[in-house]
């Protein structure tokens, strides 16, 4: 693998971190620079990634730019009591064209999912979910993404692929190798009706702001049935994460957002992360970088607490539940380790997506079938798959 447009990380900033503790993140990750070349990825767990694309940023065209603050904060935060396996391998410079960008992004984010590296990616706009999504092609398999977000980002059809339009990209561009989208935390005023109700045509999951902020661990299912986590921090209120030219004042808090991101980690199905639109130019004291770094080492810490048990292997570490609804039987799995719980739909073996059977859920969906309420996420999993 080619990594000659990648740029390492700033010599000054590893100065920087050099002057912390010993203790630190930034001293106990391996960081690609000018001085110690590019880190060996064998056995690496996690790679850091900075894009600094923005051109297609609508309305927050300096996004991309000083990924550095982001890098800053983060190796001054303390590792928790797990193992560091993380490479931070700088960034990806604009290139001549934007299509350029996006190839090098899918190139080398392929290589990572490959050899079984996760890859959090810090932009740049949002369309670079695009590029990640693509990355998938060659491991030919059907892919959830999860997008936190308070637009949709649809747009138009006819539309160049920019940060408000690179779902319609997703959906309709070929080869299609998306399974299932789910938004959480849209703001209804922000998304027009016909785009609210073309999601729900297509059986995609979406999740207003108010139904999950407050009840956050309702974010958790949707996240482990996740390939691709992307996260806009136009989905954080200002007040909390004012480096975003589109932020508003309602959103998630601080909080909210690193949990949703512990969630993405813990999730054992996530296989890409990133967060997007961090625009510097608009930053208070360095805040929105703060709470990145934290997002990144919340995801970090949900990685290194995976639970292993998704999908199933030995059915002997569940206990099974059998609810009999309307004319047919709902199956129910609760992990013995992590206290999980999953629905199943019953596929034949040849299915193609068979993978997608198995659906997270909650004690509370198991209690709505057992009152004979068929949950809503089972219904939709059902209609994509028939």
């Amino acid at each position: 693998m080619n990594f000659d447009y990648l740029k390492p990380v700033d010599s000054a900033l590893l100065e920087l971190a050099n002057l912390q503790s010993d203790q630190s993140f930034g001293r106990n990750i391996e960081i690609y620079s000018t001085q110690n070349g590019f880190p060996d990825l064998t056995n690496k767990k996690i790679a850091i990634i900075g894009v600094e694309e923005g051109r297609a940023a609508v309305g927050n065209h300096e996004t991309g730019c000083n990924l550095n603050e982001i890098r800053k904060e983060l190796y001054k935060l303390f590792p928790g009591n797990w193992p560091i396996s993380v490479a931070d391998i700088g960034n990806i410079s604009q290139g001549s064209s934007i299509e350029d960008t996006y190839f090098a992004l899918e190139e080398l984010l392929t290589y990572l999912i490959k050899n079984r590296i996760i890859p959090i990616i810090i932009g740049g706009g949002q369309d670079l979910t695009y590029s990640n999504y693509r990355a998938y092609d060659k491991l030919e398999q059907t892919v959830n993404i999860v997008s936190v977000d308070n637009k949709f980002d649809l747009g138009g059809i006819e539309d160049n692929l920019t940060s408000q339009s690179y779902l319609s990209k997703v959906v309709m561009n070929q080869p299609n190798n998306l399974f299932n989208f789910s938004n959480i935390g849209y703001q209804t005023y922000l998304n027009s009706q016909n785009e609210i109700n073309l999601l729900d045509g297509l059986f995609f999951e979406t999740y207003r702001l108010g139904e999950v902020s407050g009840t956050i661990q309702l974010a958790e299912p949707i996240l482990r049935d996740a390939d691709i986590v992307s996260i806009d921090l136009s989905s954080v209120k200002n007040a909390d994460a004012p480096a975003n030219n589109n932020a508003t004042p309602n959103g998630f808090t601080g909080a909210e957002i690193c949990a949703i991101s512990r969630y993405a980690g813990i999730s054992d199905k996530v296989t890409s992360f990133g967060i997007y639109e961090y625009n510097p130019i608009f930053d208070i004291k360095n805040q929105t970088a703060q709470l990145i770094s934290q997002m990144i080492w919340y995801f970090i810490e949900g990685v290194n607490y995976r639970a292993n048990d998704y999908p199933f292997g030995l059915k002997d570490n569940y206990q099974k539940y059998i609810v009999p609804i309307e004319n047919q039987v709902l199956n129910f799995y609760k992990s013995n380790k992590s206290g999980r719980w999953w629905m199943e739909i019953n596929l034949n073996e040849s299915n193609k997506f068979k993978r997608h059977a198995l659906i997270p859920c909650t004690y509370q969906d198991y209690i709505s079938a057992t009152n004979q309420e068929i949950p809503d996420r089972w219904l939709k999993t059902l209609k994509k798959l028939v």
